[in-house]
């Protein structure tokens, strides 16, 4: 049986970015969120990119290829992720500790890289959708390669970095709440746009440089997740969320 373009670009998108999810909730075992909330947000991730495409395209018209266009295309995708999953996941009452923000956050991120990786599969330019466009040749199977363990982390990272600022700033007054998701964001963007900054060259010279960079962030993610954890947990016993 032939299997289609669009059948190996949905397991494509899909497959690692629920890999990656099952290992961040790992982090959340002590008290795991609702089931049907992360899928939900990560829903509200794939959800996400469609609407990123016309503002890319608009951006794309107006500044020539180089850093300011990666800092702005980040940007889009950056707050798009973060406003949505603010109107839609982040007041719900299943979000009632610090590291709820993280979970969620991710769980969109990687909703987004999902969808946004089974697009590339179909075709290079991201705004082009899987209508049975030819999958990508061979040459650039390691290229895909980046990007698909790269694209993936980068969204974590970035969108970890606002739910760690609003986790960290959990019991902290509204302004000062306000300072640390500012703050976050424009963490967010800039972890972003170094990643894709650094991808770019198409001669590859920085393709080492740019995922030792992901791995470095990841791991300080998995650092601050340890202490957010004992942050939160350190005066309850044992199994007791």
């Amino acid at each position: 049986m032939e299997i289609s373009a669009a059948s190996i670009a949905i397991a494509g998108g899909l497959v690692p970015a629920l890999v990656w999810l099952y290992f961040l909730l790992k982090e959340d075992s002590r008290c795991p969120e609702p089931r049907p909330m992360i899928a939900l947000a990560f829903l509200v991730g794939m959800a996400a990119v469609p609407l990123v495409l016309f503002p890319e395209e608009f951006a794309q018209s107006l500044f020539a290829p180089g850093l300011p266009l990666v800092a702005v295309l980040a940007a889009i995708e950056e707050l798009t992720k973060y406003i949505l999953a603010a109107l839609i996941i982040l007041w719900q009452p299943a979000v009632d500790e610090p590291l709820d923000y993280v979970i969620y956050l991710i769980t969109v991120a990687l909703g987004f890289a999902a969808f946004e990786n089974a697009l590339y599969i179909c075709h290079p330019n991201p705004s082009f959708l899987c209508t049975g466009a030819p999958l990508q040749s061979l040459g650039t199977l390691h290229t895909d390669a980046i990007r698909f363990i790269g694209a993936n982390l980068v969204h974590v990272v970035s969108s970890a970095s606002i739910g760690f600022a609003l986790a960290f700033s959990y019991r902290a007054k509204t302004l000062m709440r306000i300072g640390a998701v500012t703050l976050g964001v424009i963490l967010a963007i800039a972890l972003h746009t170094t990643f894709n900054f650094l991808i770019m060259d198409k001669a590859g010279a920085y393709v080492s440089d740019a995922l030792l960079f992901v791995w470095m962030a990841i791991a300080v993610l998995f650092a601050l997740f340890e202490i957010l954890k004992y942050r939160t947990y350190k005066k309850l016993p044992p199994n007791v969320c």
